[in-house]
């Protein structure tokens, strides 16, 4: 059967990232290439290399970064790919960020490589065991990148796709299955993972650590309310009979989260990137969390990959302040909302009235209603740099000085002189010649290196982190908060740990109120993801696996109003330019597309497709 799983099963097929040239591009039944392949070394490092290449690149354009609450991509008068999610036409026919055959075959690949690589024996053992450990790793990602976007799929195991199984017989195997067969997985390659990869030629490749991590988050995901006994997933049922998702709510999977999420941080292989440069504390916090992107395989990064920094950087810097930019990715106005307060480490908006206005907690020192002169961007290393600005952009966290570019700032760029942004007519950075304009008044600076010259089409090359540090110490906070023998210190303790970096104080100051408060550090958990992994495709699971997308990512959405004529009057909220999210209940996982559905007649369909 040959497109039981995905269509055209060849051995080195091309690939989005990989061109055939760069690798065999021989059938399966090309016994001499086969062969080749799996007696020379060389032939063998480069198929390990051509399963790497199946980990999609994060352009946020192909991932789900543009389809969440924390972003608005701008453009509208192309065919961009994020429109018809955002506005909930998408169905089972459309093919937009479905990745199902992608990491099938991407799965097909690995276990030809697990199958067969110990017939080289010019590979010695021990980098055989490890490249074979390799292969069981990037299978185990596969799989649980169609989980967390399909929910349970159908499992191969160590079998190669092509069987004679009839087509009208496959069936996904149940989440708990899926689960399992993922962890197993990643436990059984962590053993044999080496702690860190030394040589520099070889970074970006698997450890020990990112099994043990990627195996955190799995864990973490199974024990959200998705995963966990949802309703709408209940009394469905597979061709064999079997409940496809958890009938009931299983606490005890929050312990088994904690405990994956701490294995990972007993290595003590990893730590929080920080910076000694800048003129204060606060000024190395942001030089801190920038580097966790700008440092190249920082102590923070787990699991990471090279990015080209081009296809983002362009699209993040804004037009006209460089003239060769596009300007599409933004922030969205509920990001910038939710950056903490510095001086009180309070979040400050706890949410929004029907009009959009923030409902502000008056704790936190927030406010909006009035403007600070000669005040200086603290990420402005020119002392000279000073302007009126709207007090809201007054006395953040670190976090939002290095992500954010807000009207008033000026653009940072070493090589062509000083550019003041602001966002309203007659402005700086506006600009309405086309409908591809700053929509939300605020652009994203976090991937722009103000030493690079992109005036000039110079571009980053970035180590851009798929599993970091940050990352699992919010997992294990979460799950410690969470979990039936609650650890209120242990959570508090780890959430801190991220905040202090970002030159905030603990949440037991900012929050007295806090001790033995459950939900409030579920929310301050939930806020603080938001934040610390803007952009890094966290947000649009993280809001579908404890299921509360349908008030996150919901309705009308707000910006800046920046159509006004004066500075002053851009500082308003209005919902005028910017389009709104569209979620309904059968959003929380992707349908089984139609062409799979064509194939496979009797695959069970998610609920509400």
């Amino acid at each position: 059967m040959k497109k039981i799983i995905y269509s055209t099963l060849i051995l080195f097929t091309g690939l989005i990232l990989w061109s055939c040239s760069d690798y065999l591009s021989a059938d399966v039944d090309d016994q001499l290439t086969f062969d080749k392949t799996f007696s020379q070394q060389k032939e063998s490092e480069q198929f390990l290399a051509r399963v790497y290449s199946f980990i999609p690149g994060d352009t946020w354009l192909d991932n789900m970064v543009g389809t969440s609450d924390e972003s608005y991509f701008l453009w509208t008068s192309w065919g961009v790919k994020y429109l018809n999610h955002n506005n909930g036409s998408w169905n089972v026919t459309t093919s937009d960020f479905h990745l199902w055959n992608h990491f099938y075959r991407g799965i097909n690949q690995a276990t030809i490589l697990i199958d067969n690589i110990d017939k080289n024996e010019e590979v010695t053992l021990q980098n055989r065991k490890i490249m074979k450990a390799e292969g069981r790793f990037l299978r185990a990602f596969f799989y649980f990148s169609l989980v967390r976007q399909y929910g349970p799929v159908y499992i191969w195991g160590d079998q190669l796709s092509d069987l004679g199984i009839k087509s009208d017989e496959v069936d996904r195997h149940s989440l708990e299955e899926c689960v399992k067969f993922i962890s197993d997985e990643l436990q059984l390659a962590a053993a044999d993972l080496p702690l860190r990869i030394t040589d520099s030629q070889w970074y970006g490749r698997a450890t020990k650590g990112a099994a043990l991590a990627l195996n955190a988050r799995l864990s973490l995901y199974a024990a959200r309310p998705l995963y966990n006994g949802a309703d709408i997933y209940k009394g469905i049922k597979n061709l064999k009979g079997d409940f496809l998702f958890p009938q009931a709510n299983n606490p005890q999977k929050w312990e088994a989260a904690a405990v994956a999420a701490k294995q990972v941080i007993d290595l003590n292989v990893y730590k929080l990137q920080t910076s000694n440069v800048g003129g204060d504390n606060f000024e190395k916090a942001i030089n801190g969390y920038s580097d966790v992107l700008f440092k190249e395989w920082n102590d923070e990064i787990i699991l990471g990959q090279w990015m080209n920094g081009q296809t983002i950087e362009q699209r993040s810097i804004l037009y006209p302040i460089v003239s060769n930019a596009y300007g599409g990715f933004a922030p969205s106005l509920k990001l910038v909302d939710t950056y903490p307060m510095s001086s009180t480490g309070r979040y400050p908006i706890i949410g929004y009235q029907a009009n959009g206005a923030p409902i502000i907690d008056q704790l936190s020192g927030y406010d909006e209603s009035g403007f600070t002169n000669n005040y200086r961007n603290p990420a402005d290393t020119v002392k000279s740099h000073t302007a009126r600005v709207n007090n809201s952009v007054v006395n953040r966290d670190a976090r939002f000085y290095a992500s954010i570019i807000y009207s008033g700032m000026y653009w940072i760029n070493t090589f062509h002189g000083d550019k003041l942004v602001t966002f309203h007519k007659g402005g700086t950075a506006y600009s309405n010649q086309h409908t591809d304009y700053n929509k939300p008044g605020y652009g994203f600076r976090r991937l722009l290196d103000p030493s690079i010259d992109y005036q000039n089409n110079q571009w980053g090359k970035y180590s851009w982190p798929l599993i970091r540090l940050a990352e699992v110490y919010l997992n294990y906070a979460e799950a410690c908060n969470e979990k039936p023998n609650r650890n209120e210190a242990e959570a508090l303790l780890y959430v801190n740990k991220v905040r202090n970096r970002a030159g905030l104080n603990n949440l037991e100051v900012a929050y007295p109120e806090i001790a033995g408060n459950k939900e409030l550090l579920r929310s301050i958990i939930q806020k603080e993801r938001m934040v610390e992994l803007s952009f890094e495709n966290h947000r649009y699971y993280d809001l579908r696996t404890w299921m509360i997308a349908d008030k996150e990512s919901n309705g009308p959405r707000y910006g800046r109003t920046i159509h006004a004529s004066t500075y002053d009057g851009s500082w308003g909220r209005t919902s005028d330019q910017v389009l709104p999210l569209v979620f309904q209940p059968k959003h929380y996982l992707f349908p089984i597309h139609q062409n799979q559905l064509n194939e496979m007649k009797n695959m069970t369909q998610n609920y509400g497709w």
